[in-house]
């Protein structure tokens, strides 16, 4: 029913229902909207680190990934956990490459990878992380720095000095290296590699997920951002400009924010797992050739070069 006057028809007290019922509509929809936000931040909290690890337990020999050259060896982590590693030491006159892998598969995936260095010469120790390969425990990225630190202290133990290992991280595994570049500033490492590496963990999940203030809800930060520019090697970033799992613009940042010197490689049309399909291998040991040369040159005197 309406009301009228002089001046025309007024609203009535059904229209005022409708703007009531209209608004609890609304509101219904934004709690609705809100619960599943607030569900899907919990889901992501709680299940973080199995978006984030990837890890195979099935692992063969080192001969069935063609790198019958490596040993197993077993590593004492400061934690107490066993941790298997793959090694094969280095031949005259050259570093060893510690390589660090990403977060999905184990040593063993890096066969084909690592085979150039190996026939290069270069020692080799492909670093195992727990929960990977059928090592014990969970991945946590101070589990994974442990791991990685037992790794090096096994080289200190049989007489390979930092000044002859280059820190290879690979993908997650770039963090790794970063950090464990920074713990040995004081006695600085032959080189650095990062493959496709990444600022922080924050800024990678972020590029997947911006609807997610992962900064306050990462428990594994990976900030490699903050600690690149107090290494005292060089460092060699490649990375590929069609990479979707980490953006290109990531290793750009955490390349600009590296100390001299450093030199990168963006290679054009690889993504992120693809990178030795452009020659990055041979363009990485090329990087390795000049870097030792170089070091050997400059201390001839108390090097075995």
């Amino acid at each position: 029913m309406k009301r009228t006057g002089a001046g025309g028809s007024f609203p009535t007290i059904s229209a005022d229902k409708d703007v009531r019922f209209m608004w609890r509509r609304i509101m219904i929809y934004i709690g609705f909207a809100l619960t599943l936000y607030v569900a899907v931040i919990a889901f992501m909290y709680f299940g973080q680190r199995k978006l984030m690890y990837h890890p195979s337990s099935q692992l063969g020999p080192p001969a069935s990934y063609n790198i019958a050259e490596v040993v197993p060896i077993k590593l004492p982590s400061t934690d107490g956990l066993t941790i298997v590693s793959w090694f094969r030491a280095a031949g005259t006159n050259k570093p060893i490459i510690v390589y660090f892998h990403g977060n999905a598969g184990h040593v063993g995936d890096r066969g084909g990878k690592v085979r150039a260095f190996v026939d290069a010469g270069y020692g080799l120790l492909l670093v195992g992380y727990r929960g990977f390969g059928g090592n014990p425990g969970q991945p946590t990225e101070q589990g994974l720095y442990d791991d990685a630190a037992a790794a090096l202290n096994f080289l200190v133990r049989t007489g390979v000095s930092s000044d002859h290992w280059v820190l290879y991280g690979e993908s997650l595994g770039s963090a790794v290296a970063v950090e464990m570049a920074r713990r040995f500033a004081d006695k600085p490492v032959a080189a650095v590699v990062l493959e496709a590496p990444f600022t922080s963990m924050a800024d990678a999940a972020k590029s997947h997920y911006p609807f997610v203030p992962a900064g306050l809800l990462l428990k594994d930060k990976y900030d490699s951002f903050a600690k690149i520019g107090r290494i005292n090697s060089p460092v060699l970033v490649v990375h590929g400009d069609q990479d979707k799992t980490v953006p290109i613009g990531l290793g750009q940042r955490l390349f600009e924010a590296a100390a001299e010197p450093k030199i990168a490689q963006w290679i054009k049309g690889a993504g992120h797992g693809d990178l030795y399909d452009f020659g990055v291998d041979g363009l990485i040991i090329s990087y390795l050739k000049k870097i030792w040369s170089q070091k050997c040159q400059k201390f001839k005197a108390i090097m075995d070069c």
